[in-house]
């Protein structure tokens, strides 16, 4: 049997003082909920996507409810999980006001399809039983004003304390990752970061499992989460991996960030080059949070 451990992340970034407190106890309710999953003896895929739904109903974050706005104003999502065990994966990109996209990625985890984008994935997940709601519903006083000072160029695009992600790893050793966010506040319309594309912001396989946030366009040039995991295939030490690819990722590409890593018998690892980063745990024995 092996050690349950779930690790979620609320976002690299920024995040000022006064909300740190809250940035990182709301990841911490998120640890505790994908925990209990866990505790009942529950995968680490339902854990993980358990955990990254609180975070989306979470206001305080840039994933689900509270989101990033694109350059016009509208809601469009990002999301995507990922089975260690079968490295099954699901991506959606571009995806209209849904309340839980992880919910959605979760139902498409199994599919022959890996990713889907834009109208046709919205059209998908409305096929498959899911609702869009108002997009009003998930936009918050504090987003539209952020927006109006990115769109008007008085602030930049940064959103402190954004991207969500969670991994996972049940009592039979299987891990999982899964992350979700809004994207960079202001960004055009069609614009695609790292979150939904495996092997950039999100991967599992059997020996590790990764999710990351930050610059979006440098996480994927470097090809950081499938680059991470190999690092540790080859046999360096998780925490030595995660520092050099994050540092890889700041130095060649010019991105900074973080990312949470578990493997199949060691963690939590956390790491990141930003000013901070929200990150909450469970194990079994404990919990705790931090930023």
């Amino acid at each position: 049997m092996s050690h349950p451990l779930i690790l979620v992340h609320g976002g690299a970034g920024d995040v000022p003082p006064e909300r740190r407190e809250r940035h990182a106890a709301g990841c911490l309710e998120a640890a505790r909920a994908g925990g209990k999953i866990l505790a009942a003896g529950g995968s680490a895929v339902e854990a993980a996507v358990a955990a990254i739904a609180v975070l989306e109903d979470d206001p305080a974050y840039n994933a689900g409810t509270g989101c990033a706005l694109t350059r016009d104003g509208h809601v469009l999502l990002d999301v995507s999980l990922m089975d260690g065990e079968t490295r099954h994966a699901a991506g959606l990109a571009g995806l209209a006001a849904f309340k839980n996209p992880i919910r959605i990625a979760r139902a498409m985890l199994y599919e022959p399809d890996v990713l889907l984008a834009g109208p046709d994935a919205t059209r998908w997940a409305e096929a498959h039983g899911f609702r869009q709601v108002p997009e009003e519903s998930m936009i918050t006083e504090r987003v539209r004003a952020k927006w109006l000072e990115v769109v008007s160029g008085t602030a930049g695009a940064n959103f402190a304390g954004g991207t969500v992600g969670a991994v996972a790893r049940d009592a039979q050793g299987r891990l999982a990752a899964g992350t979700s966010t809004g994207g960079t506040m202001g960004k055009h319309p069609g614009r695609v970061g790292d979150s939904p594309i495996i092997g950039a912001g999100t991967y599992a396989d059997e020996l590790a499992a990764v999710s990351a946030t930050g610059d979006g366009e440098a996480f994927l040039r470097a090809v950081f989460a499938a680059r991470l995991a190999d690092k540790v295939r080859f046999g360096i030490p998780p925490a030595e991996a995660l520092q050099q690819t994050l540092e890889r990722v700041r130095d060649r590409f010019g991105g900074i960030g973080g990312a949470i890593l578990l493997t199949r018998d060691a963690g939590p690892f956390r790491f990141w080059t930003s000013t901070g980063m929200s990150h909450g745990w469970w194990t079994p024995q404990g919990d705790g949070c931090g930023i």
